[in-house]
């Protein structure tokens, strides 16, 4: 069995709060980071995954992963971003401070979160420079 985690510390743009808009949560171009998603075909405009995870109630949510790269066809966006996913924030009551929890587990994608005053991590913890990790189990 294998198991993966990401956890991302949601801002106030990734909950809304700003009232901003903005396609997704940006993911960092990080390698191990990345790993946790499908491959995606570069060579196609802005190519994408919808991937269902399931929560700790039963639910399953379809969020999408995609990578703008409109850079290599006249755009200027070169980055990845997880999207569609503003009815689970809303719905979770999630804040800036709290954890968005990603679990893969043998191909298998959960969702959870931990808020802000609970959170406690063990194992080994990758840090990234924007708020996201990686924990290997």
């Amino acid at each position: 069995m294998t198991k993966k985690y990401v956890v991302k510390i949601l801002s106030a743009n990734d909950t809304g709060e700003t009232g901003g808009h903005q396609a997704g949560i940006l993911i960092p171009k990080d390698k191990e980071l990345l790993s946790f998603f499908p491959v995606l075909n570069e060579k196609l405009y802005n190519p994408r995954a919808h991937l269902h995870f399931l929560d700790e109630s039963g639910t399953f949510w379809e969020f999408a992963f995609i990578y703008y790269n409109n850079i290599f066809f006249g755009g200027t966006r070169n980055e990845y971003r997880l999207t569609r996913m503003t009815k689970y924030i809303r719905q979770a009551r999630l804040v800036a401070g709290d954890e968005l929890v990603l679990l893969k587990e043998d191909g298998r994608y959960k969702v959870s979160y931990k808020r802000k005053d609970t959170r406690v991590h063990t194992g080994k913890v990758l840090q990234l420079g924007t708020n996201w990790r990686v924990i290997q189990i």
